[in-house]
């Protein structure tokens, strides 16, 4: 089994991101047994498909960087690297280019909500990406590849450029990947408004837990997070209707590696006055540790950037065998 993913190179990551994302990848990290494979990258090239600045771009990769070693990747365990340190992606996706239809480009559903009207002047790495996407999947020959439902289409593509390459060079060369979806990953909304999604993009920083947050900021700020007047029930689904109370309630049951219906059962019938705080204790336990680690290494940018040379190395090492295959399926190695 050979596990592969990307994150985007964002700054100021948030409770959100950390359980709906990378404690999943944390969690298949140790999942996996001998023999088995986990890659974790940072996309640092599909950054470039809108406008970046170069500094924030660097110090956003290396954010990222700290934090997934901060929550528990270990680099020696899992081959933790950014793209632009494997020139394996980019080559392989060039190839790639040959194989992908317009037609299956101009389908992509991100291409169209992303470019909106502005086709014309969207950049064509923007309309191209889904192919590097594909290279960053095929040149490990991955076996599985986490997606959440916004990213179905993009493995169904990697699949499509898999089969038409091994059928048009007449080379069994890439296996066909397979989604690895867990359905232990909670999505995380608002504390502020339980129908919209956790953002660092929301202009109010109460309406987030950031990884960075100290412990009384964690405290007051759900002790700030909008609820209601009623207590909780005794059953999960009897939240329904009730977004930011099923908010808090999946946020502790993720916290604690509980279901959500054993959450409502230990507080039925407790008013938000007795579970806020408990809440703001679990999350400050959980993620307490890991904010004093995250503050270690990034003051620590050497250790985090050689950390990132290792898994690179290894990550060019098991994608090299696979590029030239393909180049020689190609005809390019004379």
């Amino acid at each position: 089994m050979r596990v592969v993913s990307g994150i985007q190179t964002t700054g100021n990551l948030h409770l959100g991101n950390y359980l709906g994302a990378i404690k999943q990848w944390v969690a298949m990290q140790d999942a996996m047994q001998p023999g088995d494979d986990c890659l974790f990258f940072l996309a640092d090239l599909h950054a470039l498909t809108v406008t970046q600045d170069p500094k924030e771009l660097a110090d956003n990769t290396i954010g990222m960087a700290a934090t997934l070693l901060a929550a528990g990747i270990d680099p020696d365990r899992s081959i933790l690297f950014n793209q632009a340190r494997v020139p394996a992606h980019s080559e392989l996706c060039w190839l790639l280019m040959g194989t992908a239809r317009m037609g299956w480009l101009n389908r992509m559903t991100q291409w169209k909500d992303k470019a909106g009207k502005n086709r014309e002047g969207a950049s064509a790495g923007l309309f191209t990406y889904p192919v590097l996407q594909a290279a960053d999947i095929l040149a490990y020959k991955a076996t599985h590849v986490p997606v959440g439902e916004d990213q179905k289409q993009h493995l169904e593509l990697a699949r499509d450029i898999a089969t038409k390459f091994n059928t048009d060079t007449g080379v069994e060369l890439f296996p066909l990947p397979d989604p690895l979806i867990s359905a232990a990953a909670p999505r995380i909304m608002s504390l502020r408004d339980g129908t919209a999604k956790m953002s660092k993009s929301d202009p109010s920083d109460m309406s987030r837990i950031n990884l960075i947050d100290d412990d009384d900021t964690i405290a007051a700020k759900f002790r700030k997070a909008r609820t209601d007047a009623d207590p909780l029930p005794d059953s999960f689904d009897a939240l329904e209707g009730r977004a930011e109370a099923r908010n808090l309630v999946t946020i502790y049951a993720a916290l604690a590696d509980q279901k959500p219906q054993a959450v409502v059962e230990q507080f039925a019938g407790q008013g938000f006055g007795t579970f806020k705080p408990a809440l703001a204790d679990l999350a400050v336990t959980v993620l307490g540790p890991i904010r004093d680690r995250l503050n270690g290494l990034l003051t620590d940018r050497d250790s985090v950037s050689a950390a990132l040379a290792k898994g690179a190395g290894k990550a060019t090492a098991l994608a090299a065998p696979t590029l030239r295959s393909a180049q020689e399926a190609l005809g390019l190695q004379v």
